[in-house]
């Protein structure tokens, strides 16, 4: 089965799954057919899916992640003052590393905004249905919505990495409060922790908050390298934390805050 048979294949399974789809018009070219795709996956609910449909998913996306490239540990460098630290600028769901860290909402389900540009989105992209039905149970089990400042852990399916870590940030409406500082010292003190209790070496965090949820950039990222350097001295498992930014500004800031 080629790309376009797969794709072809996972767009009539999910339409079958949601009668309001029932009447949606596939495109015949195959690049706008697969953002539909990827539009559809955003949107699915938690659910269960067949095996058939989780085995031509799969495939689908090994094939995707050939195509998007992968970006193993060994090819980036540490930072020369601290060779447990990297800052790389990139697509973090292309990083072969132990786990990532996923900037996600209370209900742990994804960004499930069609083809939005948020790390919570390509996530669960990529990683495949799998991930958000995990999320769902974990939530689920849990009985109540994910706490700000805290964190779960689930396999990373289809995705380089691993694992997947996901917290949820504090979200700003104005100026951080001194309990939004400490919210989001928490989310790094809980992704590291989860990490040293799943002897996770490498992991790589985004610039959590920073996004939609408006914290500034400056103070996120003092606070992120802070929280990260006073927990990595006293780890014998966390050996390698890559701070993963999204822009240029967060990479000259993260750069400046590194090399004083």
């Amino acid at each position: 089965m080629d790309k376009d048979a797969m794709i072809t294949y996972l767009i009539g399974e999910l339409k079958k799954e949601n009668l309001e789809l029932h009447d949606l018009i596939v495109p015949e070219e195959l690049e706008k057919k697969q953002r539909l795709l990827r539009a559809l996956f955003n949107t699915r609910k938690p659910m269960a899916a067949s095996t058939q449909f989780l085995t031509i998913q799969d495939l689908y996306l090994q094939v995707r992640k050939g195509e998007r490239g992968i970006v193993q540990l060994n090819t980036l460098r540490p930072i020369p003052q601290d060779d447990q630290i990297y800052i790389w600028k990139g697509d973090i769901t292309k990083l072969e590393v132990d786990a990532i860290v996923n900037a996600a909402n209370k209900t742990l389900l994804g960004c499930m905004k069609p083809l939005h540009d948020c790390v919570d989105n390509a996530i669960h992209t990529y990683a495949g249905v799998q991930l958000r039905q995990s999320c769902y149970e974990l939530i689920l089990e849990q009985g109540y919505e994910e706490p700000v400042g805290m964190a779960k852990i689930t396999p990373a399916y289809n995705l380089p990495s691993a694992f997947v870590i996901h917290t949820v940030g504090p979200k700003i409406e104005n100026q951080p409060t001194q309990i939004d500082e400490d919210l989001l010292a928490k989310c790094y003190l809980s992704v590291l922790a989860l990490a040293e209790k799943n002897n996770i070496e490498s992991i790589a965090i985004p610039c959590i908050s920073t996004g939609d949820f408006n914290f500034p950039k400056q103070k996120a990222a003092t606070i992120a390298i802070q929280t990260v350097k006073d927990f990595i001295k006293d780890s014998t498992t966390v050996k390698k934390v890559i701070f993963n930014v999204f822009d240029d500004d967060n990479l000259s800031i993260y750069q400046e805050l590194l090399t004083k």
